[in-house]
């Protein structure tokens, strides 16, 4: 197993990190316990949940399945996010989300802390004093040990690291960004933000949420058993796009030539940024961990480098103009 630093946090992390995502619906509890056990025996130390993940029952099979190793797990969850019930004060990064979130995600994972806590997501709603002082209870607590940010823009990033040292608190150490071939819109402002202030870059995602797996055709109809198939809606909304599938083909053919598997050849791009500790990697079945662990093996060349440039852009997605519905741009407020 290859190990890299996470940021400034002494911490040294697999390079490949679990993502439980898929546990506990579509992936049996079985199959899940499987796949974690499996990996840790393969040199897997970092693995990744939040607490809307199933509804929370992502969470409690994690911290059944680490329970025996959980001094050497590094353990990340996530708050954010909440239930579709629409009651207030029940999602966001107010200090009494945060506070009620950490507690429940604490008893679900049958532990006392978390080593990494991540902001799931921008709250618009809330200052983001507000957040990093919550954070600081948690810390001072000692119910996390360090924190991050997921899908941050890279100024947001930039002033929480200024505001946790105006506070008094220990700044992030890692950002979660989606990113991959198909969309590295990451690149020109989270990954510098991050860089310049110390925080490690774990990446969710690395496959565009299966169109890099090379499984998805253009101009036909998806298997009824894959997520565009399910019509699953995030895919739906941001990696199904004509342009993506025509350079997924093209990248099909190349690894070909090369012998190498498609899947591997796009999580080994992906660590090859050397701005990157780990990559997040979820499985929905054995099959597909024992395929995402074949990464480690593979060198991504110069000419490998180059040939995705002259596909996609540095710094760009694989469509002109594509922006997530999810993560909306401000900066334009009409009168």
């Amino acid at each position: 197993m290859i190990y890299r630093p996470l940021g400034q946090s002494g911490l040294q992390v697999s390079a490949l990190t679990l993502g439980s995502m898929m546990f506990g619906s579509p992936t049996s509890t079985e199959d899940s316990l499987r796949i974690i056990d499996k990996a840790w025996d393969q040199g897997i130390n970092f693995i990744d949940t939040a607490d809307v993940y199933n509804t929370g029952r992502s969470e409690e099979i994690v911290g059944e399945a680490i329970a025996r190793n959980r001094q050497d797990w590094i353990l990340a969850s996530k708050v954010g996010f909440g239930p579709a019930d629409g009651l207030p004060n029940r999602s966001g990064l107010s200090r009494k989300h945060i506070f009620n979130a950490i507690d429940a995600s604490l008893t679900r994972l049958d532990t006392d802390y978390l080593d990494i806590y991540y902001l799931h997501r921008e709250d618009h709603n809330t200052p983001l004093e507000v957040s990093v002082s919550a954070i600081g209870e948690l810390l001072r607590q000692g119910k996390i040990r360090h924190w991050g940010v997921s899908n941050f823009r890279g100024w947001r990033i930039a002033e929480i690291c200024n505001l946790a040292e105006r506070l008094g608190v220990a700044k992030p150490v890692v950002s979660q960004p989606l990113y991959n071939i198909v969309n590295r819109q990451a690149e020109p402002e989270q990954f510098t933000a991050a860089a310049y202030h110390g925080l490690g870059i774990v990446p969710f995602s690395p496959l565009a949420r299966g169109v890099l797996s090379g499984k998805y055709a253009p101009n036909a109809n998806p298997d009824a058993n894959s997520r565009a198939g399910r019509q699953d809606k995030r895919i739906l909304e941001t990696e199904w796009r004509p342009e993506s599938l025509e350079i997924a083909q093209k990248i099909h053919a190349y690894t070909q030539d090369k012998g190498v598997g498609m899947v591997e050849f796009a999580i080994a791009w992906v660590l090859n940024n050397r701005l990157i500790s780990s990559a997040i990697v979820g499985p929905r079945t054995e099959a597909q961990w024992d395929t995402y662990s074949g990464a480690l093996a593979v060198k991504i060349s110069a000419e490998d480098e180059a040939f995705i440039d002259s596909l996609v852009t540095p710094g760009h997605a694989s469509t002109h103009g594509y922006n997530d519905t999810a993560h909306f741009v401000s900066g334009r407020l009409p009168r």
